[in-house]
């Protein structure tokens, strides 16, 4: 039944394709796909703004966005309506053609990233063989328009927050690849739809999802982690530090403009999480066999919202970090820990299946982290806070 399901959208798409002239169906069936996808993560995000902004505010002992709509529901709408009819200012000084070039090219590939993440069985916008090298290549491109962004608006402090996200971007890119590879080894595959079917069975009652083994889990939470940091989610949102650099590298964009990068960091986050959910989380798999009979894309969307969640809560509870303390962790204690989960993937599999296979991998994650916690914050001795009022 949940395959039937799955293939509604997929018999839908190629009927109406199958209406247009031979010549134009290749056009038409990628703007479906194109459509498809920017309806549902556009829609996704004026969902999940709503939902952050209401966590954070219970969190934080507040009541969060409640006037516009009943329980505010209806904010999102207000918002997109205010970014639309706010003036756009430019800079005197800006470079024009870059200034309004910046945007566009942090939201056009990330959403490219997200037609190689299959959100269902068969649902998928391309097929491609390297599909993971796909989803980096044109991901890389952020980091251009955040630099662009910076550069453009003849601001220092601009300038600032585009080198610090530059800088930030390129140190947590390498351990983000590096977690990757132990999935791309075992599935044997860059193809994202290869990775989740080598997911899709159950030793058992337990799902035979990457993030099952001690090298998956430990890639995956490498993976989360430098995730964060690379859409500058908190508690690694240093390039926009109000309380030092105001807005970083988007202070002197207003309106649709603004509006246009805010929508680029949250769709960035939504690619990040559908990718480790097709490398570590099965994909659009179900987490027990009798719930197989869900479509896939509720698992993969339920899966999604579970993650964005998470993003809110440690938003709601980490404070900021020191730059000096993004640049330790990234390259003493991420770099490190990658290597390690790699190891751990080999020895897994060069091992046979039992007991002591688990005890040797979990030893060679749980050792270097212990190791390289002591490293990094043993020699720091850590107070209990107090709390003064200025004379």
């Amino acid at each position: 039944m949940a395959e039937t399901l799955d293939q509604i959208f997929v018999i839908a798409k190629q009927a109406l394709v199958e209406l247009a002239p031979p010549v134009w169906r290749p056009w038409l069936s990628a703007l479906i796909s194109i459509a498809a996808i920017i309806m549902a993560f556009a829609t996704l995000f004026a969902l999940t703004t709503i939902l952050e902004r209401k966590g954070l505010g219970r969190i934080q002992n507040r009541l969060g966005p409640n006037r516009v709509g009943p329980f505010g529901l209806l904010q999102p709408l207000a918002d997109g309506v205010k970014s639309l009819t706010k003036e756009d200012l430019v800079p005197r000084a800006a470079d024009q053609v870059l200034h309004f070039l910046a945007p566009l090219v942090l939201v056009v590939p990330v959403f490219l990233t997200l037609a190689v993440v299959p959100v269902g069985r068969n649902m998928v916008a391309v097929d491609l063989d390297a599909g993971v090298l796909f989803f980096f290549a044109v991901g890389a491109a952020t980091e251009l328009s955040v630099f662009m962004a910076g550069w453009s608006s003849r601001n220092k402090y601009s300038l600032l927050g585009a080198m610090r996200a530059v800088a930030q971007m390129i140190s947590y890119e390498i351990p983000l690849i590096l977690a990757v590879l132990p999935v791309i080894m075992f599935a044997g595959s860059l193809s994202t739809v290869r990775i989740v079917e080598a997911q899709i069975g159950f030793s058992g009652w337990l799902p035979e999802w990457n993030a099952f083994t001690p090298w998956g889990f430990a890639a995956f939470l490498l993976f989360l982690i430098a995730g964060t940091a690379e859409a500058n989610r908190s508690p690694f949102d240093l390039p926009e530090g109000e309380s030092e650099i105001i807005a970083g590298y988007y202070i002197e964009y207003s309106g649709f403009k603004f509006a246009l990068f805010f929508l680029g960091e949250y769709i960035g986050l939504f690619a990040m999480s559908g990718l480790a959910i097709t490398l570590f989380l099965g994909g659009w798999g179900a987490p027990l066999a009798p719930l197989q009979v869900i479509p896939g894309y509720v698992w993969f969307f339920g899966k999604l919202l579970t993650l964005i969640g998470v993003f809110i809560w440690v938003r709601g509870t980490l404070p900021r970090l020191r730059m000096d303390q993004l640049m330790n962790f990234a390259w003493k204690f991420m770099l490190p820990m990658a290597l390690f989960a790699i190891l751990s993937a080999m020895a897994w599999h060069a091992m046979v299946p039992g007991l002591p296979r688990w005890a040797v991998c979990i030893f060679m994650v749980l050792g270097p982290y212990v190791l390289l916690g002591k490293f990094l914050f043993g020699s720091q001795r850590f107070g209990k806070r107090a709390y003064r009022y200025a004379d």
